[in-house]
Parts: C-alpha cells; sequence; structure tokens
C-alpha cells in the first residue's frame, strides 16, 4: 500500500490544497492530510478548528484521514508508515522554498520519496497567507476555499 502524507499549516486549508490532495489519490491508496503544529507561530484559526475543517472536507473520502503532529514531518511519516511526502508547487517560487527542505527530508530520511505536484491554473494564484487577508477584512471568500468549510469560515468572520 502507497501511503503519503501531506503536511502543512491549513491556516485556512484552501481549494489548491484540496486539489492537490484529491488528485494525490490517483497516485496513493492512502494520504495523511497532517498539520504540523510550530508553537511559535501564530494562527488565525485553532488547530481544533483547522483539524474539523479537514474533516469536513474529506469525510467523503475514506483514502484520506486527518491528523496533527509536532516535530519533523519525515519522522511523522514514518510513524504513519508513509514512505511518500506530497506537496503541491504553485510557481517557481515555491520550488525554491520546497526544494532545500526536501534535500534536508531526503538527508534524514533516505527511505522516504517527496513528491511535488503542480497546482492547476484555476488554482495556481490562491495561498493561505492571501485567503487570510481576504478573511480578516471580510472579503469574499467563494471559490477560494472548499465549499464545505465556507459557512464556518463566514461564521468566523462576523
Amino acid at each position: 500500500m502507497k501511503k503519503a502524507v501531506f503536511p502543512g499549516s491549513f491556516d485556512p486549508i484552501t481549494q489548491g490544497h484540496t486539489e492537490i490532495i484529491k488528485r494525490g489519490t490517483l497516485i496513493f491508496d492512502h494520504i495523511t492530510v497532517a498539520i504540523g503544529v510550530n508553537s511559535q507561530k501564530k494562527y488565525l484559526f485553532s488547530l481544533e478548528d483547522r483539524l474539523k475543517m479537514l474533516e469536513a472536507c474529506f469525510v467523503n473520502y475514506p483514502q484520506i484521514g486527518v491528523a496533527a503532529y509536532h516535530g519533523l514531518t519525515v519522522d511523522f511519516a514514518r510513524e504513519q508508515d508513509a514512505g511518500f511526502i506530497l506537496r503541491g508547487l504553485r510557481s517557481p517560487q515555491d520550488l525554491s522554498y520546497e526544494q532545500p527542505i526536501e534535500l534536508i527530508n531526503k538527508h534524514m530520511a533516505p527511505d522516504i520519496e517527496t513528491v511535488h505536484l503542480l497546482s492547476s491554473p484555476k488554482t495556481a494564484a490562491i495561498s493561505s497567507t492571501i485567503v487570510r487577508e481576504v478573511i480578516k477584512y471580510k472579503g469574499d471568500i467563494d471559490g477560494l476555499l472548499p465549499p464545505e468549510i465556507v459557512p464556518f469560515v463566514r461564521d468566523s468572520m462576523y
């Protein structure tokens, strides 16, 4: 069974994330969407809320699980018996950011491969950073977030 971990902060999860994850199910038998907990980072949504949003997005996908973890992604991947880390690339800047992480991961865990999928043109401009700004200023979030979480996020906006 081919298992992958798709790590991120998912603050919040976007249409771009869900696109990559769902396309990943064409390659992997199981994907764990994993929230990496960073105590130094300030989040818009609590860990509990982010987990609930992930669960809502993938309730109809038995091959997709959700979890949170502390520590190194490669250690979490090993705990999950996952031989792969799945990542999305929106732009050349993403590749520049992802490449050194992949090289360090490969140094620490030569048995774990990182697989990158390119975002579609429809979702390539969507980032959690931009979406957080839209939410902060009560802008239109339709099309940026998975429809399953839009009502929850709208409730948090007002």
